[in-house]
């Protein structure tokens, strides 16, 4: 679906890709005189190439195109017609406008502008770097995917130009998570899904890229069918819709953390948009996850093993869409289950918001990044890292912390969110009254987590426990004991002794 798009630019669009006609649109998006209209529109060619039909509610509207003089007519919902020259970019002067008041060329190059700036002022990508980019076949993460390539392409010629060829070129990996043990899709589907990813990664010209299929099962067990059962009855035990869909979306980060890991990566670029964070900021208030929302919106996640890049973050959704129509980026629609509970009501009213102004996804994302980030959320500075930042400004410009500035933070260990001080203050305090694993289980997690993952039942709790992926146990242990001798060792150290104090 693509927003603010007149039928004028429907035509021009389609004039552009005619081999995209079955695009749909949104009524409310075509004629703004039809407010929250839920009809959708086909666009299809009529026997007349240079003119289209956009069909709806028992009207038609008709775009008219005249190759001549760039004459166009539309016809709107009411029934009214009008005429007007064809526009050229605002940006350039030179090219038609495609998109809004922009030129194809224009409109990708701001868009890549934004992706390059969040990469050059944050360290997202370094020369040195061994990149794993998340692929669901989006249009986000086929963007990442498409952007990061012609960066390294670039970085290829001109290792290739330099005198000695020393210029160090970064690698990418591109990484898939198969999550067909968790929703219900046909295994023909499934199949001919990775056979389109393997086709689009591998029809990128070089450098090669790997494509890794990662089955979300295997961050259970790893054989396949030990995985698939004990992945079907955890997600058993989690009696609410939320919570298991947040629950799913934790295991697959788990599974590209871990596929990054035992193949030899050190970033882990996803494909959040604007739009993604901006459904998650209000998802996140709503589920009382307040406190930790700063370290989810970044640009940078240094919480994991492997630091997690958000390079499009200033993008929005639509623009994303639109340019891999125009581009002719394949893109896949592999889970398109939807979403349930919480997570639907938001994405309804997300969705209600961009159909009034398609900029309140910006606002929204502007508003959250007023929330102080965490200490984590800048990289940490390398050994190597003089080689390419010479200067004190250089560093500061690309956000990295020293080594000094690490700080502790206690995370939940179900969803890796930070733990606010009175979480801690009851962990700390009630750890002493729980005996087995099980029952500390519930005090290393957030509330949100103990309220829509965690069973209700005691008895439930032992079995989820026990069912737990072995990274989540070992962080719960890690809670339970090695970080809080710790913060033991440095509440002690803080303390004087009764030397100290008679003197």
């Amino acid at each position: 679906m693509l927003g603010g798009l007149c039928p004028s630019d429907v035509a021009l669009v389609l004039r552009h890709c005619p081999e995209r006609a079955n695009v749909l649109f949104s009524n409310a998006m075509i004629s703004r005189s039809v407010a929250r209209a839920r009809a959708l529109y086909s666009v299809i060619i009529s026997e007349d190439p240079s003119e289209y039909a956009i069909s709806g509610l028992g009207s038609t509207h008709f775009a008219t195109i005249t190759a001549g003089d760039c004459e166009k007519r539309t016809i709107g919902a009411e029934g009214g017609g009008g005429s007007s020259k064809c526009s050229k970019c605002s940006k350039c002067n030179a090219n038609e406008a495609v998109t809004g008041s922009s030129c194809l060329q224009c409109f990708r190059s701001a868009l890549y502008a934004k992706f390059r700036q969040a990469v050059t002022s944050h360290a997202t990508i370094l020369p040195t770097d061994n990149l794993l980019l998340a692929f669901s076949g989006g249009s986000a993460s086929r963007v990442a995917l498409q952007f990061v390539h012609e960066m390294q392409q670039k970085a290829q010629r001109n290792s290739d130009a330099s005198r000695d060829k020393s210029y160090p070129v970064f690698g990418v990996g591109v990484a898939f998570v198969d999550e067909s043990a968790a929703f219900p899709i046909p295994s023909t589907q499934m199949e001919q899904a990775i056979q389109d990813m393997t086709s689009i990664v591998s029809s990128l010209a070089s450098p090669v890229k790997n494509l890794h299929v990662i089955p979300i099962e295997n961050i259970c067990h790893s054989k396949s069918m030990d995985g698939r059962n004990r992945l079907k009855e955890l997600l058993h035990n989690i009696t609410d819709i939320t919570g298991k869909e947040d629950f799913i979306r934790q295991l697959r980060l788990l599974c590209l953390q871990k596929a990054a890991s035992e193949n030899g990566y050190d970033k882990l670029i996803l494909g959040s948009c604007a739009s993604t964070i901006a459904h998650h900021v209000i998802a996140a208030t709503v589920k009382g996850q307040g406190y930790s929302l700063p370290a989810d919106i970044q640009y940078v996640d240094a919480r994991w093993e492997i630091p997690v890049m958000l390079p499009l973050r200033d993008c929005l959704g639509q623009e994303l869409s639109m340019l891999c129509l125009l581009d002719s980026l394949k893109t896949l629609d592999v889970f398109n289950g939807g979403s349930s509970g919480v997570n639907r009501l938001v994405s309804s009213f997300i969705a209600l918001l961009r159909e009034e102004n398609p900029a309140r996804e910006c606002t929204i994302v502007r508003t959250a990044e007023k929330l102080i980030p965490f200490h984590f959320n800048k990289l940490l500075e390398t050994d190597d890292s003089d080689d390419f930042m010479t200067s004190r400004w250089h560093r500061k410009r690309m956000n990295l912390r020293p080594r000094e500035s690490i700080a502790s933070e206690f995370l939940c260990a179900i969803c890796s969110s930070p733990l606010n001080k009175s979480d801690v203050e009851s962990l700390r305090h009630e750890l002493h009254c729980r005996t087995s694993m099980s029952e500390r289980c519930e005090l290393t997690c957030c509330r949100s987590c103990q309220f829509q993952v965690l069973p209700k039942e005691p008895s439930s709790v032992e079995q989820f426990y026990s069912l737990l992926p072995q990274c989540i146990i070992t962080q719960m242990k890690n809670h339970t004991y090695g970080d809080f001798d710790i913060l033991r060792e440095q509440i002690e150290d803080c303390l004087l002794s009764d030397s100290d104090d008679d003197s």
